[in-house]
This record gives C-alpha cells, structure tokens and sequence, in this order.
C-alpha cells in the first residue's frame, strides 16, 4: 500500500476514535456507492452524520478541509442518499469533515460539524 494510502487509513481509524470518545455511533466506515465513498457514517443524536475526513502531514498548502472540493460534496450527497434510500434512513443528515494534521508523532485533529449542505443543483 502507497504512503499516501497508509496515512489516510491510518487518519480515519483516528477520526473514528476521536468521534466515539464524543459519543458519536459509528455505523459503517469506507461506504461505497458506485465509486464515490463515504469515509465514516455515525449516528449521533438525532442526526445520521456523514463524516469526510482528511489527512495530511503538513498545512503549508492550506487546513485539510480546504480539500473537500465541491465536487467531492456532490459525490459525498450522492452517495449519502443512496445508504439513506437503501437503509430507509429517516434521521436528519449532517454533512461533517474531521481534518487530521500528522507532526511527527502528534496528531491535530479538528472537528468542523455541519461543515456543507446539500445544494440544489441548476
């Protein structure tokens, strides 16, 4: 497995510690519809939360998060609606992203809830 690959891995496994010790439900992790996935499905409160996380080792080139393009959303709300169809979800959906910052042996990890919403395309 690449590097890249590796450190992503390994950045999900901790953004699913890190949001079980929140209370968060972790309900699938690596969901796939087609070829888009989701990374982390958790139920919290009344909400089905459909998390993104990214992984990188350094922020010179900009917050994780800025990563999550528009496009990435689309394939995000894509696949979202096809668990909910399949698994007659009823739960209000939230759109989360946890970014992990790798230094070394220290992880940063920022939680962003309600990070997008579902648009209306034209």
């Amino acid at each position: 497995m690449a590097e890249h690959n590796e450190l992503g891995k390994k950045g999900e496994e901790m953004a699913q510690q890190f949001l079980a010790k929140k209370g968060y439900k972790i309900v699938a992790t690596n969901w796939r519809f087609g070829n888009d996935e989701v990374d982390i499905i958790a139920a919290y409160k009344s909400f089905l939360v459909v998390v993104e996380v990214k992984t990188r080792r350094t922020n010179a080139f900009g917050e994780p998060e800025e990563f999550v393009t528009k496009q990435k959303q689309r394939f995000l709300i894509r696949a979202t609606n096809a668990y909910i169809e399949k698994n007659d979800i009823q739960e209000e959906v939230r759109f989360d992203i946890v970014s992990v910052i790798v230094c070394g042996t220290h992880w940063q990890i920022n939680h962003i809830e309600d990070a997008f919403y579902p648009t209306l395309q034209s």
